[in-house]
């Protein structure tokens, strides 16, 4: 099956109140993971590539891998830009075959936001490809993308119709208290249960309701969405890792933000996460092996299973292509 955009899958998911996820992908265990148990589970899914991954792996790579994907599976599959920095890094994206892109210009003031949203749309609409856009600002830390907790920001929900209406972009990615990275928040900002654990602050979904009664039926994204799941960072930890207070979004407030109007809720970290964990406890299990397919093997099953959970518990989309 072809590429497709997110136009239907986003439609389908605000009307069934459920949330697509859009899994970032660096190499083949991981576009293999996420799409193996996308297609076990008959979900869409979107893979996004951040100017970090393309880095990294190389576009042509990239790119092949994902048309692997599609030959191995019969699946509904989004290819996205995730945080595109300019103009010419969604141009290019657009030009080599992706469907989606996000424009990231939340670090602007509204009108310049305004306008680099507008010029990138204008050139994706016409070559049959949607556009995501922030507005907001959210902490943190992901590849290029460096934000201080200061400098951090809410959507204001009276901006929100006049960006859509000025830019006339296809979703909208609002800072609600989600956050990059690992590290989501600091431990002063969390609290400590009886066992210690440290707890985050309270997404705030009066500002996704407000924003969603001025939007009625508009697909809205959470980005730095990860759970930062607790069981890994503590194999991690246990195998030689240093992931002292990392915590990220409880899941429960994910699934509430998909059975309002969120469309698409991103992951990241919990991907490199749940890699690194089967990695290390292999190594550590077997200090004999050298062989990268036996450490990666078991990477790619904690993948695919961390995909399958989030598919089946989190994201409400399973059997929804």
């Amino acid at each position: 099956m072809p590429l497709v955009t997110t136009t239907e899958m986003f439609k389908k998911a605000y009307e069934g109140h459920y949330a697509i996820g859009a899994f970032n992908i660096n190499n083949m265990e991981l576009v293999q993971a996420i799409t193996d148990a996308a297609a076990a589970l008959h979900s869409p899914v979107i893979l996004q590539a951040s100017a970090g991954a393309r880095n990294y792996a190389k576009p042509p790579y990239l790119k092949h891998l994902v048309e692997a994907a599609l030959e191995d599976h019969d699946l509904l599959v989004a290819l996205h830009l995730d945080h595109g920095a300019d103009f010419e890094a969604c141009k290019d994206c657009i030009d080599n075959g992706f469907t989606s892109v996000m424009i990231d210009g939340s670090q602007y003031a509204f009108d310049e936001n305004v306008a680099l949203a507008k010029r990138v749309v204008e050139y994706a609409h016409a070559h049959g490809v949607v556009v995501e856009a922030e507005l907001g600002q959210l902490a943190g830390i992901e590849d290029e993308v460096h934000v201080d907790a200061a400098d951090a920001s809410y959507t204001r929900p009276e901006e929100v119709e006049e960006f859509v209406s000025r830019t006339g972009v296809d979703s909208l990615a609002i800072a609600i208290g989600t956050s990059h990275g690992a590290y989501k928040f600091k431990p002063e900002q969390c609290t400590r249960n009886e066992q210690g654990v440290l707890v985050p602050p309270t997404l705030r979904f009066d500002i996704l309701e407000e924003v969603s009664r001025r939007l009625p039926g508009f697909p809205i994204v959470l980005h730095g969405a990860s759970s930062v799941v607790p069981a890994y960072v503590k194999i991690i930890n246990d195998n030689g890792g240093k992931l002292k207070d990392a915590v990220g979004i409880p899941e429960e407030q994910l699934r509430k933000a998909a059975s309002l109007s969120v469309c698409k809720i991103n992951v990241d970290s919990d991907l490199r996460l749940a890699l690194t964990a089967g990695i290390r406890q292999h190594m550590a299990e077997h200090p004999d092996h050298f062989d990268p397919r036996q450490y990666l093997k078991d990477g790619r099953q904690n993948v695919q299973e961390l995909v399958a959970h989030k598919i089946k518990a989190v994201f409400g989309s399973e059997n929804k292509a």
